[in-house]
């Protein structure tokens, strides 16, 4: 019986050999094809399996849509999330319009006015700074440190995730300093990130019990790093630990949850919905 073949157009070896891989996963056999006189490449496939290898590729392509925002760090096996660098230009933004419209009165970390009723105040502070200075020390920290945890938990799910760790550390502010005492910065949640990136080698637990001293030597550079970073006694040691702290804390809950289910899109579609509205929410009773 003649078996009929199926040519599935690609743009180059490189992502020839990606989706046979592909493929072969779901158990479909192809043959790369490549075409001298115009240099094109495809992969053939049965005929009778076209329809399936097209889906189980465009599957493939929707899980993997922000790859290029990923850079793999030669030597360690981590990822890089450029993405980073659009958190750093929205808390940059955020300085520039509070030179030219009061954000900080309305926004900044007061325990007085938190104590009073004015709850926003522990999630708009973490959108504020205090100069450039100030805004310079976390924008080059944080691109690094959230780029890193988002390589590893999403870019989406690791946000919220700092970002409800910085307002963590700012709480924890409000119930030991006194009443009189008042911050704002980001650098709460950049400790919570580095709290992310402190626990998530215990992913390996789950694949093997044999892991136990690379898990205490990842953790105890996170801590190193915290005391390096954020446990200068001129800053905010409370906000900066509670921030690490309770990053951690979401870290080893994702962690164990496995970066497959964390950085699936829906769990980082609605986690950048939930950031959203907080963000909008909080701001808006504090101008309001």
């Amino acid at each position: 019986m003649e078996t009929f073949t199926s040519v599935i157009p690609v743009r180059s070896e490189h992502e020839a050999m990606d989706w046979s891989l592909v493929l072969v996963s779901q158990g479909i056999e192809s043959t790369i094809e490549h075409s001298p006189e115009d240099g094109s490449w495809g992969l053939s496939v049965n005929a009778q399996d076209r329809d399936a290898a097209e889906a189980a590729i465009g599957q493939y392509r929707r899980e993997n849509r922000h790859r290029a925002w990923q850079k793999k760090l030669v030597g360690t096996g981590l990822l890089f999330d450029a993405r980073s660098l659009i958190w750093a230009a929205g808390i940059t933004a955020f300085y520039a319009l509070s030179l030219v419209r009061d954000l900080k009165s309305r926004g900044l970390m007061d325990n007085t006015a938190v104590a009073a009723g004015e709850w926003w105040r522990l999630f708009t502070a973490t959108l504020l700074h205090a100069d450039i200075a100030h805004l310079a020390a976390n924008v080059t920290t944080g691109i690094l440190i959230l780029g890193l945890a988002m390589g590893f938990y999403g870019a989406e799910v690791c946000l919220l995730a700092t970002y409800l760790a910085g307002v963590a550390g700012n709480l924890a502010g409000f119930m030991i300093y006194g009443g009189l005492h008042r911050g704002l910065g980001a650098s709460g949640v950049v400790m919570g990130g580095l709290g992310l990136l402190t626990v998530q080698s215990l992913v390996l637990w789950r694949k093997s019990r044999s892991t136990a001293e690379f898990i205490k030597r990842g953790v105890l550079a996170g801590v190193l790093l915290l005391v390096l970073l954020g446990l200068n006694p001129a800053s905010d040691v409370v906000a900066h630990l509670g921030g690490f702290v309770t990053g951690c804390l979401f870290g080893v809950v994702l962690a164990f949850l496995g970066p497959g289910a964390v950085r699936f899109r829906y769990a980082n579609r609605v986690a950048g919905l939930v950031l959203f509205v907080l963000v909008l929410t909080t701001w808006w009773w504090a101008l309001r």
